[in-house]
């Protein structure tokens, strides 16, 4: 029974934000579009550096050169909660609204970005690398952040018509609980993403490298 009243809150909240998660959702498809076309717009200077920075790191990742487990969880689950934190107070200030689009749409400007840049300079072996690198620990993190933008945007929606509608809702409490408890969950899963990119993805990344 109370699987079955989880599901059916699961299910309800889709319905009720489908037309805020469809925005969403092409608003993180535009900024991975827009990061791929970047890559291309890059001089080949730039290319250049970009590549022997990045080549340096490979070199490293191949030595066994790489930072401690517990430093790659700490970096990535802090910069994944810094992000959803900035997104959760936004949709309490009401006017962070437009905001919480702009960090969605850099988010996937980011990951356009990585993943065009190491397929525009390493072909099929780029995208092989980006597959093993970028997509195991983006399987959960994006989803989350695509939940998150949502969830505060709605929130955000909810308050401008409290104030400057004048809409009587519901009382304030029971939904700020609810924004609270679904930022307790996001930090949850990103935890495991951060456990994902720290103790895979760098053993996936050599394995590759290696085999190159």
């Amino acid at each position: 029974m109370r699987k079955k009243m989880y599901q059916n809150v699961v299910a309800n909240h889709f319905r009720e934000h489908s037309s805020i998660y469809l925005f969403v959702v092409v608003l993180f498809l535009m900024g991975v579009i827009f990061g791929a076309i970047i890559v291309n717009s890059l001089s080949f200077t730039q290319k250049e550096d970009l590549f022997y920075y990045l080549s340096q790191f490979f070199g490293q990742v191949s030595d066994g050169n790489v930072a401690a487990a517990n430093d790659l969880f700490k970096q990535s689950f802090f910069h994944n909660t810094k992000f959803i934190g900035v997104m959760w107070i936004l949709g309490i200030s009401i006017i962070g609204l437009p905001v919480i689009l702009i960090l969605l749409f850099m988010k996937g400007m980011v990951v356009g970005f990585t993943v065009g840049f190491l397929v525009n300079q390493m072909g099929w072996d780029g995208f092989l690398l980006s597959f093993v690198t970028v997509l195991p620990q983006n399987l959960i993190i994006i989803p989350v952040f695509i939940v998150a933008s949502t969830i505060s945007v709605a929130f955000s929606l909810k308050m401008i018509s409290r104030q400057f509608m004048k809409k009587v809702g519901q009382p304030i409490m029971p939904m700020l609980g609810r924004y609270m408890f679904a930022l307790v969950i996001a930090v949850l899963f990103l935890c495991a993403a951060a456990g994902i990119e720290a103790l895979l993805s760098p053993i996936l990344m050599k394995s590759v490298i290696n085999s190159f």
